[in-house]
Order: structure tokens, then sequence, then C-alpha cells
């Protein structure tokens, strides 16, 4: 069964990890799909090939999804191109883990740029398409430690902590149009950014997780499908933590 034949998605930092996960479990479902990276680069064109090889309309954009304009020229683009957003993954973000008495204002600035400002951007961009259609579902990637906050990551806990608030407010705002909005909170993640950690580091991470083991990308796109298709129809406003147990 195609969960979302008919539908196009527009996923943001699409061109590795979970959020090519995402666009290639969304494209298996059937949905056109939309993806953006800040470069041009091979990962971000193989994976639009990728896409397009399983049977959808794939097409790429370069963007900053920083910056409030050009959120909103990468819309229109995406529109003039697919002829609606049903799907919109608030997917890109950035690291620059430091200690708090070390971190350099341009180092919050970033992450709070990139991980909770692009949040505002797109999905503000994107409403008047959804409310045009009466219909839309906003994913927005949040993390475990925007609830439970982690040493060396103040900035970046405070841009996933800031994407839950926006997204219960989003959710109240458009529900009456049938627009939902919620959440996605990951664990530890096996994800090449993971990867390069020392496997003690790792072990550590593992051990703390009842399921005893690191996540998937996959397994973050399984739960990003439920949330964008009809099978959750009647869920808003919400954050669904994919961590093994780990904030149990």
């Amino acid at each position: 069964m195609k969960l979302l034949q008919g539908k196009t998605a527009l996923i943001t930092g699409a061109s590795r990890g979970i959020g090519k996960a995402i666009a290639h479990r969304f494209a298996i479902e059937g949905a056109d799909i939309a993806i953006t990276n800040i470069a041009d680069d091979e990962d971000f064109q193989s994976t639009i090939k990728e896409l397009g090889s399983l049977g959808i309309k794939a097409k790429g954009y370069v963007s900053n999804a920083a910056s409030f304009d050009d959120s909103q020229r990468v819309i229109n683009e995406v529109v003039k191109d697919f002829s609606r957003i049903d799907i919109l993954v608030n997917n890109a973000g950035i690291t620059r883990d430091t200690l708090l008495m070390r971190m350099t204002e341009d180092q919050w600035d970033a992450v709070i740029a990139v991980n909770l400002k692009s949040v505002f951007n797109l999905t503000k961009a994107v409403l008047n398409t959804m409310l045009k259609q009466k219909s839309g579902s906003i994913i927005n990637m949040s993390s475990v430690v925007g609830v439970s906050g982690n040493a060396g990551q103040s900035n970046y806990s405070a841009s996933k902590a800031g994407i839950l608030g926006f997204t219960k407010s989003v959710a109240k705002e458009v529900g009456s149009r049938n627009i939902r909005c919620n959440a996605i909170a990951p664990g530890f993640i096996i994800t090449e950014m993971t990867e390069k950690l020392p496997e003690d580091v790792k072990t550590e991470w593992t051990n703390k997780i009842p399921l005893r083991r690191g996540g998937t990308p996959e397994d973050v796109a399984n739960t990003a499908l439920y949330l964008a298709s009809d099978l959750s129809s009647y869920v808003s406003g919400q954050t669904i933590h994919v961590c093994g147990g780990m904030l149990t």
C-alpha cells in the first residue's frame, strides 16, 4: 500500500543521514520528493538520482534554510514545480558543541539560526500553500536533548527545545484548517556523524538505552512516515521520542 501516493514532500537537509532516509522512505510510499541542501555537492546530486530511480518525481534545491528570504524562494519554486506541498519535514541542523564557558557568540548564533530559525522560516513560508489546500503535515526534527539537556550542547539543546514549543503553538494555530504539526525527538542515532565517535563513547551511550542499541535513520524515517500519512490524521502538537526508551 502506497501511504503517500499523490502527495508532495519537501525535506530540508536531506542529502545524507536522517533526512535522506526520510526522503527514501517517503518515495517508496509514492510521494514526489523535493529536497534541499546548503551546497550542490556530490551527496546532494547522488541522493536526487537515487530518489528519481524509485519511480517518483524528485528535484533538489540549493538553499540556506537559515535565510528567511531564501526559504520563501524555495517554497515558491517547489509549488511551481510540483503544484502543491503536502508534507514539510524541517530536518536541517548543525552542531557546534562546546562547554558554555568556551562557547562563542558565533557558535551560539549559527546553531540557533540553522536549527531553530529555519523551522520558523520554512513553516511560515509553506503555510499559505497548506491553508489554500486545507491540508498538510509539518514534521519538525527535534532531539531528546531538547527535553533532557546535555552538557556541552547548550546551544543545540536550546534550539531543539525551542522547536518543541514552536510545534505545539503551530498545531494550535492551524489545526482548524486540517494542518497538523508534530515533532520527532531522536535519541542516539547511528549516522556518519556518530560513527566517528570513539568506541568507548558509543558503548557508554548504548548502555544507557533500554533496547541496548543505537537507532538507525530508518527508525526515524518510519516514525516520520506515520506522521506524514493519514495513519496519524488525529495526531497533532505531539512529540514522539525515537530513542529506544532512553528518556523513559
